[in-house]
């Protein structure tokens, strides 16, 4: 499987992970997060975990399991992490612990080394034994909630290293060596891989969606911190000067208990109108790649990104991308080079008559956009830096790969 990645990243680059791989072939690994589906970090690890099994490395996917007062709580752990203001009782933190303990007694731990993604499962630390465990902070903690982020903050020290996707989320108060290391896209996969124009055509009409007039995109989850009644909001101030068409698509995860409700918000603020496309489209890769490479122009309007890899897929098919100026978007996104970043909904509207009205201004940020992600957000460079990390034995405060 590796071997299909050599025209994109060259026969150079496959040999190196053939040769670091090499040195991990008598390691076992696993990956613990909450889910299997929904969200940028199942979908990194479905790409991944196959690939680098193709290098001959023994490599597994586990999740933590609870009930749903325990992904209520986790949902509030993850707003209060990124700023938003949550109420908690002692009760939140109990049922957290409590289902991090039962999950210790389900989950075959016994690896050389068990990387945790994300807050969920970070107290099945308490089972390290003399193994090697990182932990993968994939959201923005530069303004979290003190009583969560103190709770949390308990367990970190008990592992090896921690992993964050930008060097403004490092923390100072964590003495275990932290690496710096971005998300990713796989360029083959289904969201990702070129398809038929004539595919791409019938996605849009079988939406009733008109792929002659301009088309302003969203893909992402429906939630809060992705601003899709701000989308709407910014749209309604385009539409006044020009005759445009919106789409808002994604669907939920399986951790993530306010999908419903936020997705009932978005089709109020709907307004009935009919060039506004609300589209639920849980996990169907192929649609949401046709909805991309269709549109005129890409939004990620978040109020809080860890990362956003929806940027990078759209930067991919060389789309002229407009994002928040938040989180880990920054790394992606170059102002007025290879995209825009904007800081308000007034000025996301701007920028969307800009491109709609100036074409090849899109044409070249779409272009920059692609030779960006190229060199800096594919897998492959992903897979290098997970196998260099396991490999390393630091006590720099931050290892930049």
């Amino acid at each position: 499987m590796i071997e299909n990645y050599k025209n994109i990243i060259g026969e150079r680059k496959v040999s190196e992970l053939k040769i670091i791989a090499e040195k991990l072939k008598n390691k076992s690994i696993l990956n613990v997060n909450s889910t299997f589906k929904g969200g940028g970090v199942a979908e990194i690890l479905t790409k991944m975990i196959p690939i680098m099994e193709s290098l001959g490395i023994n490599i597994k996917w586990e999740i933590i399991k609870g009930n749903e007062e325990f992904y209520k709580v986790t949902k509030k752990f993850h707003n209060a992490l990124h700023g938003v203001k949550e109420d908690f009782s002692q009760k939140d933190f109990e049922i957290f612990t409590e289902t991090n303990n039962s999950n210790i007694e389900k989950i075959d731990m016994d690896k050389d080394i068990v990387f945790i993604h994300d807050p969920q499962p970070i107290g099945l630390i308490k089972a390290k034994k003399d193994n090697k465990w990182f932990w993968r902070c994939h959201i923005d903690l530069t303004n979290s909630d003190k009583r969560v982020y103190d709770f949390l903050k308990q367990f970190i020290p008990k592992y090896d290293g921690c992993v964050f996707s930008s060097p403004y989320f490092s923390k100072t108060d964590i003495e275990i060596p932290q690496y710096l290391i971005f998300p990713s896209i796989d360029p083959l996969g289904e969201k990702n891989k070129e398809i038929e124009k004539e595919f791409i055509e019938k996605v849009f009409y079988d939406f009733g969606i008109d792929i002659k007039r301009p088309i302003i995109t969203q893909i992402s989850r429906f939630d809060r911190l992705k601003d899709p009644v701000g989308v709407i909001k910014a749209y309604n101030m385009v539409k006044k000067h020009i005759d445009c068409q919106l789409i808002l698509a994604g669907g939920g995860a399986d951790d993530d208990p306010e999908g419903v409700k936020v997705y009932e918000e978005v089709l109020e603020e709907r307004n009935n109108d009919p060039d506004i496309h609300i589209l639920m489209l849980p996990h169907n890769d192929l649609i949401i790649n046709a909805l991309q490479r269709g549109s005129t122009v890409i939004l990620q309007k978040s109020l809080k990104e860890g990362f956003g890899l929806t940027i990078s897929e759209a930067l991919w098919k060389e789309k002229p991308v407009i994002a928040s100026n938040v989180g880990g978007i920054k790394y992606q996104i170059t102002h007025k080079y290879n995209g825009l970043l904007s800081n308000s909904i007034e000025g996301t509207a701007h920028y969307i008559k800009q491109i709609i009205e100036n074409p090849e201004y899109g044409k070249y940020l779409a272009r920059n956009g692609k030779e960006h992600v190229k060199e800096n957000f594919l897998i492959t460079r992903h897979i290098k830096e997970y196998m260099l990390m396991f490999l390393t034995e630091s006590d720099k405060d931050v290892i930049y790969f």
